[in-house]
């Protein structure tokens, strides 16, 4: 019982189970058994997003932005914890307590790649980290594009945010676009090559994403619930006193939960609704301030 409190909870859901994600089932070669480390309540339909492994500061502050807005709103990001824009993406929804779930191309135990140890821990923990391999199989290169198809399957919509040419990214888009998922991408300029693959993407069909009003409006379409008007949450942070604080300085959503003595989850949606209302911006460091009127 005590060993329970602090080591993960492991599962392995075979393709019949109850509590096998019905999203998986919509791939012509589902796994048999899908190993779970964390919360099998953690395994819904959300947000893929993905991008390039050397990431620039452009898709790093793109993948921070929107999976931090989209967690802070209730949708669960997917991802595959790789170092760059998946882990930019999947640190961002962990910072508002949002719900993450990272597909690893190794066992579900396995700590890769090392630079994400953290985060998987946490995810192990609060979340879950997912995989088709066995406890203990170690990464090997086929196996990420297998793994590909599982981060598509768990996407309602799949949003690429920075990929150059060629990329990993378009297996995972391929795979998305087959299983008649929505795939978004963030467009970049045409005079850098970390944005070719997403650009490209944009230019064969996929929606174009330049802002969080433009995210929500999609991730709409794809079926998920987009969630700020919880009026329990309204009631726990007295009005305007949010705003009150962003006009003095810029600060981050767990500062301005310890200084208004509120939850973070409930700070985190309502400077998502300020944003998606285009009245506060998140800076690059996490932080966010008020836009000034003019």
């Amino acid at each position: 019982m005590g060993e329970s409190m602090t080591t993960p909870a492991r599962y392995e859901l075979s393709i019949g189970d109850s509590a096998y994600p019905d999203c998986l089932r919509d791939l012509p070669d589902p796994p048999r058994t899908l190993y779970v480390m964390g919360s099998p309540a953690s395994l819904v339909p959300g947000l893929g997003v993905i991008g390039a492994r050397k990431a620039t500061p452009y898709g790093l502050s793109g993948a921070q932005r929107f999976a931090g807005w989209a967690a802070a709103a209730g949708v669960t990001i997917v991802s595959g914890a790789a170092i760059g824009c998946d882990q930019a993406a999947q640190l961002a929804a962990r910072a508002g307590a949002g719900s993450t779930v990272a597909v690893l191309g190794c066992g579900a135990d396995v700590d890769y790649p090392s630079g994400s140890a953290d985060l998987l821990c946490d995810l192990r923990k609060n979340c879950a980290v997912v995989s088709e391999l066995p406890w203990g199989a170690p990464p090997v290169r086929w196996s990420f594009v297998r793994r590909n198809r599982i981060i598509a399957a768990f996407s309602a919509a799949l949003l690429v945010v920075e990929a150059g040419l060629p990329s990993g990214t378009f297996s995972t888009a391929d795979f998305a676009l087959d299983l008649g998922r929505e795939v978004l991408a963030v467009p970049g300029a045409i005079t850098h090559p970390e944005s070719r693959g997403a650009n490209r993407l944009i230019r064969q069909g996929a929606t174009p994403i330049t802002d969080v009003s433009e995210l929500g409006d999609a991730l709409r379409q794809a079926g998920l619930e987009v969630g700020f008007t919880n009026e329990s949450e309204r009631i726990l942070l007295p009005s305007g006193s949010l705003e009150r604080a962003l006009l003095a300085e810029a600060q981050r959503p767990d500062d301005l939960a310890r200084a208004l003595d509120c939850d973070v989850v409930t700070i985190a949606r309502r400077l998502g609704e300020l944003e998606m209302e285009g009245r506060v911006v998140r800076y690059r460091d996490g932080r966010y301030g008020f836009v000034a009127s003019r």
